[in-house]
């Protein structure tokens, strides 16, 4: 297995702090970055908000027996990592809203330009005990198939991209549709609200024009660490 470079583990601990700054994550929650066919980088195991430059993450394999001081809820990971080969970075966050939502059994549906990137749907884990063995985190990722975000009943999210700055991006527009959500179900109007059609949604979620990246760099800004990404390793 491959070690992770300067580069990247200053990747995974910027977007360990943004996170939780952003309010996406506070003492439980971890983020992973895929360092090759065969392991991936997970940060450290503590609070993200309280990851310090410096604080290395540590590599796991992807198939195998977790290392010792790394959270059980990371064989999630390890589990998605063998099915999705195209998927480079894994987030497990506790959006505010997402939670909430998640409580009445639901998850955000297809109603704006951020929900968009969610075509694919947001399959719902109906189990709110923590992921501590591997059955349930095969299952979990089962569940999850093609999908790019999934939500944990009254435990969370869990959400993928094929770049930590996908990853981060999307976990945002994932707190932000449960915000829509909510309000909608709050006025009374989420069953007469109109919902976006998957080819309205798959038109409507482009990347182009640095759609990732402005946010990355919204949700990254005045970070110790984010002048040793270059612009490059996106």
């Amino acid at each position: 297995m491959s070690g992770a470079s300067p580069v990247q583990q200053a990747e995974l601990r910027v977007t360990a702090r943004a996170l939780a700054r952003a309010g996406l994550v506070h003492a439980y929650g971890h983020c992973s970055l895929r360092l090759d066919a065969e392991s991936f980088l997970v940060c450290a195991a503590k609070p993200m908000g309280l990851i310090e430059p410096g604080d290395a993450g540590v590599r796991v394999p992807i198939a195998g027996a977790l290392p010792d001081g790394v959270l059980g809820e990371v064989r999630i990971h390890q589990q998605i990592y063998q099915r999705r080969p195209q998927v480079n970075a894994i987030i497990r966050s506790m959006p505010m809203q997402v939670m909430t939502l998640s409580c009445a059994g639901l998850t955000p549906q297809l109603r704006h330009g951020m929900g968009a990137y969610f075509k694919d749907g947001v399959p719902l884990w109906d189990d709110p005990q923590l992921l501590r063995d591997d059955l349930q985190a095969a299952a979990l990722a089962d569940l999850l198939g093609i999908s790019s975000a999934l939500v944990m009943r009254g435990n969370g999210a869990i959400v993928v991209g094929a770049s930590l700055v996908e990853a981060l991006t999307l976990n945002w527009y994932l707190e932000d549709a449960a915000r829509i959500e909510l309000q909608l179900l709050a006025a009374g109007v989420a069953d007469q609200a109109p919902q976006l059609s998957v080819a309205e949604a798959s038109l409507r979620a482009t990347t182009s024009g640095r759609i990732f990246e402005r946010m990355w760099d919204y949700l990254t800004a005045g970070d110790a660490e984010r002048s040793l990404i270059t612009r490059e390793e996106h």
